[in-house]
């Protein structure tokens, strides 16, 4: 695996996991039902651990960064905006 795939992959989960939360915590604010903040988490979840494969395995470098550059600027978005 090459440097590069690690450090976005990394740098993937670094912004991700408090993405996820911040899902769940706007979820919980929404409906107010564990329920649906608990399918909520999942869902997240696993979409970030499929994209943190699919970055690690097989997606071009532009590509890559590209998506990294999305999930950073949603989770600084949801931050600002709560």
């Amino acid at each position: 695996m090459e440097t590069w795939r690690v450090v976005a992959t990394v740098l993937l989960a670094a912004a991700g996991l408090p993405l996820v939360l911040v899902l769940m915590a706007k979820a919980r604010d929404r409906t107010g039902r564990s329920g649906t903040v608990a399918i909520t988490g999942a869902v997240a979840l696993v979409v970030l651990l499929l994209l943190g494969v699919v970055m690690l395995t097989v997606l071009p470098g532009a590509l890559t960064w590209t998506l990294l550059g999305l999930v950073v600027a949603a989770l600084g978005v949801m931050m600002l905006a709560s």
